[in-house]
């Protein structure tokens, strides 16, 4: 979670951001980006394939990867969250999709924001 006044961290997406608000506004503690995972080295054990989900949460031991995608095209996530589990299956991680992500920012009052982003996506 942020400290009060700290800087935030560069989203990568105005939905990364909504969803930290979210847990700051719930005092969820939060990492943006905190972990990097090596999926793929080459032979010299040079990292090929990487992946850095979204967000961290300490207290419930989750990464937590956002995507607003349209469905046909988060298969390349879905491997790499595949891939990750098959690595490390002491990970816990959840993928929040497109549809996941508008109803949780409309659950939480920021539906205005969720058209936006996701109208946004769709074009």
């Amino acid at each position: 979670m942020s400290e009060p006044n700290a800087t935030q961290p560069a989203f990568a997406h105005p939905s990364e951001e909504a969803f930290a608000r979210i847990l700051d506004y719930y005092g969820i503690e939060w990492q943006y980006e905190p972990d990097t995972f090596v999926l793929k080295q080459d032979s010299q054990g040079h990292t090929l394939e990487a992946f850095s989900p979204d967000f961290y949460l300490p207290q419930q031991d989750l990464y937590i990867e956002l995507t607003t995608l349209r469905p046909k095209l988060i298969r390349h996530k879905n491997r790499k969250i595949r891939h990750l589990r098959e690595l490390h299956p002491e990970i816990n991680i959840k993928l929040f999709k497109r549809r996941n992500i508008r109803d949780l920012m409309i659950k939480y009052g920021i539906d205005e924001e969720a058209r936006k982003i996701l109208d946004r996506e769709a074009q």
